[in-house]
């Protein structure tokens, strides 16, 4: 149970954090953002507030930020189809209602009246709270509607009679009570917006979790301590380093060269050397001296039999922060050089984790401790801000392509192609995922 809570907490950090990046820089574009998800699947909870549905979906394995004109805007409203339209007190139609039809087009008041109440009641149930209140309703067979760029309506009312009304630009169209929608004038949309705005709005979502990466790091930093040394505290007999002449007690100064300060430092260059010699400077007696070990494999690690001591001291928050960056430039390079190796082939896909992995892996890392949990959510906000700018289809990486092509071209590619390259890298997505877990589970479950 404790791995689920804590895998379900974590990630709902990540994806919330991620997609806040994406929502505010919406706002900030003045793009209208129909939902904020964190989840896929049927709705838990939901609630509106100002133009957006916020929502919690049953899937918590990642979420979304639904903006207007990403995708082409559908409006189901036909020309013929009786409506309702509810007027502001400046004469713009605030809500369109499409009531079912339940008594034919002359019957269509009457129904509708039915179904609401009263015609105050009409005008006035349902209506979003960023919208003025309607003073008055008027009804007819719709002629034309512009919901895009000119904002009007014309209806043919009484006798024949033609009307256009002009559209608030925050007007909802309504089918029933629980279905509305909020028109989205063209200079809202997604598509509209400049280069630079929709390049910005992409990249918020991974530049948030390198953020997040960052200050959590820094946060640790502050808390726990800035490393300093790693000293030796045992060797276990008969081990690779016992056999280079590693001693308790000795202070590990230098490995491979690199500068060392804490266990990572070494943990790291340990499992990259693969087994092949590695030079390490020490340190005892305030006298250095420089060795060579050769990391033996058990299991899926190399390994020199050594227990660390990391030491520390009581850090400044000017330093945590020049740690905390410096600390998630570290990481990284370290990623993108696993990346890299993944593409070469040097790494195979078997070493992925997928969700039941990664829910294993929080899992033991909310039983070491806080330090280590919120340290694993650093490390897995970094690969996920890292996943999403990748240029692969269906990521972040990738719109943030078709964009960067839109400012060379100087028009947008084709929405359908560049929708059916979305649709192709989710499903190639989806399959690496599948197979990612099968290996998972093979390899928690029947450990092989």
């Amino acid at each position: 149970m404790q791995t689920i809570i804590s895998f379900i907490l974590v990630l709902s950090v990540l994806v919330f954090i991620h997609e806040l990046g994406h929502f505010l820089f919406a706002k900030r574009a003045g793009i209208l953002v129909r939902e904020f998800a964190i989840g896929f699947g049927p709705k838990l909870i939901s609630v509106f507030r100002g133009e957006t549905l916020y929502s919690i979906r049953i899937l918590p394995l990642g979420g979304f930020v639904r903006m207007a004109g990403e995708d082409p805007e559908v409006v189901d409203l036909k020309t013929g189809s009786s409506l309702i339209l509810d007027r502001d007190q400046q004469g713009r139609v605030v809500r369109i209602r499409a009531p079912k039809p339940t008594a034919g087009e002359e019957g269509m008041m009457d129904a509708t009246a039915r179904e609401y109440g009263d015609m105050e009641g009409l005008a006035n149930s349902s209506l979003p709270k960023h919208l003025p209140p309607a003073k008055d309703t008027v009804g007819g067979k719709l002629l034309e509607a512009d919901l895009e760029k000119d904002l009007f309506i014309r209806l043919e009312g009484e006798e024949g009679k033609e009307i256009r009304y002009s559209l608030h630009p925050q007007a909802v169209i309504q089918y029933d009570e629980k279905n509305v929608t909020q028109i989205a004038p063209l200079d809202r949309q997604f598509s509209s917006k400049s280069v630079l705005d929709k390049a910005l709005t992409i990249i918020a979502g991974p530049a948030f979790n390198f953020i997040l990466t960052m200050i959590v790091l820094a946060g640790l930093v502050y808390t726990t301590g800035l490393n300093t040394k790693v000293s030796i505290q045992n060797t276990v007999p008969g081990s690779p380093a016992e056999k280079a002449g590693i001693k308790a007690g000795d202070i590990v100064r230098e490995v491979k060269g690199k500068t060392i300060t804490s266990t990572g430092d070494i943990r790291i260059p340990l499992q990259e050397a693969g087994g092949k010699p590695l030079t390490m400077v020490l340190e005892r007696a305030n006298q250095k001296y420089t060795t060579t070990v050769e990391p033996e494999k058990k299991g899926d690690q190399y390994l020199i039999g050594i227990q660390m001591k990391q030491e520390t001291r009581e850090a400044t928050l000017s330093e945590a922060a020049v740690e905390g960056v410096k600390n998630t430039w570290d990481l990284t390079v370290v990623l993108f050089d696993g990346f890299g190796k993944l593409i070469t082939g040097e790494v195979g896909v078997k070493n992925l984790a997928g969700p039941v992995g990664i829910a294993s892996i929080t899992g033991q890392a909310a039983e070491a401790g806080w330090v280590s949990l919120i340290h694993l959510t650093a490390l897995l906000s970094l690969n996920l801000g890292i996943l999403n700018i990748l240029p692969f289809p269906a990521l972040d990486g990738s719109r943030l392509v078709f964009i960067l092509l839109e400012g060379l071209r100087g028009k947008p590619i084709d929405p359908n192609k560049e929708s059916m390259v979305h649709f192709v890298g989710f499903a190639l997505l989806m399959v690496l995922m599948l197979f990612v877990t099968y290996n998972d589970i093979l390899r928690i479950f029947f450990k092989s």
